[in-house]
C-alpha cells in the first residue's frame, strides 16, 4: 500500500476527529498498526573510544517520519534530519523516490556526540525500536524499496560493528525471521524537503503518526529510559533544506 500524499494525511486527520472513533477503527484497519518493539541485547562489537565530538549515522527503516522521530529523542543525538539516500541527486525529491524507481530509501541523517551515545547504541535503537528489520521492502502500510531497511556505513569501522551486529542478531533469534537489513555503500545523502522535517513533533495527531509512530517513542522510554531525551532536537532550519 503506497502512503498517501502529505495534504491528504492532513485533511484526514480533521476528518477522523469529526468522525469520531469509527473512522478511527477504519483508518487503522487500513494504515496498518505499530510495529511491537523487540528487546535485544547491545552490539558485542562497538566502535573503539570516541576522541571526537561528532560523528554522523545514516539509516534508513520505513517512513522517515518514524525514524526521524525516534533519534530526535535519543540523548547525544544533536541533529536528525530526514532525507533520502541510495539514489542520484536528479531524483532525490519526494514525488520521484515514491515511484519506487529511483535507488532511494527515505532516510534520516543521525548526527551525534560518541561520548555519550555511541554507534552501537545507535544500531541497538534503530533495530529494536525505530523499525522491524525483518520486513522486506515495506514497513507497517508502506510498501516499496524506498521503505527497505539499510544502513549506509560512514566509515569502515561502522561498516564493521553494523555487519557483526546483524550477525549477532540473527543468531540471537531474538525475531522470527532472519533481519532482511541491507548495508549499502552509496552514502551520499539528500536532505528531504522542509515540510517532512520535525514531522511527527509537529503532526503528533494525525492518524499515520498515532498509529504508526507515536508507540515507536513510547517503546523507547521503556526500553532505553536513561537514552531516552523529553525534549526532541529538532531541525531548525528547513527553509534550507
Amino acid at each position: 500500500m503506497k502512503r498517501q500524499p502529505t495534504h491528504f494525511r492532513r485533511t484526514l486527520c480533521a476528518v477522523a476527529i469529526a468522525a469520531g472513533a469509527l473512522m478511527w477503527q477504519n483508518v487503522a484497519w487500513s494504515w496498518g498498526g505499530a510495529e511491537q518493539a523487540v528487546t535485544i541485547a547491545p552490539p558485542v562489537r562497538d566502535e573503539a573510544p570516541a576522541t571526537s565530538h561528532s560523528e554522523t549515522a545514516i539509516f534508513a527503516g520505513g517512513c522517515f517520519w518514524g525514524v526521524q522521530g525516534v533519534f530526535q529523542h535519543v540523548k547525544g543525538v544533536t541533529s536528525a534530519v530526514s532525507g533520502y539516500t541510495g539514489g542520484s541527486a536528479q531524483t532525490a525529491n519526494y514525488d520521484t523516490v515514491s515511484t519506487g524507481s529511483t535507488g532511494h530509501a527515505e532516510s534520516v541523517k543521525v548526527t551525534f556526540d560518541p561520548t555519550q551515545v555511541s554507534y552501537g547504541t545507535l544500531l541497538q535503537i534503530f533495530f529494536s525500536v525505530a523499525h522491524n528489520p525483518t520486513e522486506l521492502n515495506r514497513q507497517g502500510p508502506d510498501s516499496g524499496t524506498q521503505y527497505r531497511s539499510a544502513i549506509f556505513p560512514q566509515t569502515p569501522e561502522q561498516q564493521q560493528v553494523a555487519q557483526a551486529y546483524i550477525k549477532q542478531l540473527n543468531a540471537s533469534h531474538a525475531w522470527r525471521a532472519p533481519l532482511v537489513t541491507r548495508i549499502e555503500n552509496n552514502a551520499h545523502f539528500y536532505p528531504a524537503e522542509g515540510y517532512h522535517q520535525n514531522y511527527l513533533t509537529e503532526n503528533p495527531e494525525a492518524p499515520y503518526i498515532v498509529i504508526n509512530d507515536m508507540p515507536k517513542l513510547t517503546q523507547l522510554k521503556q526500553l532505553f529510559p536513561t537514552r531516552y531525551n523529553t525534549q526532541p532536537v529538532l531541525v531548525k532550519d528547513t527553509k534550507s533544506l
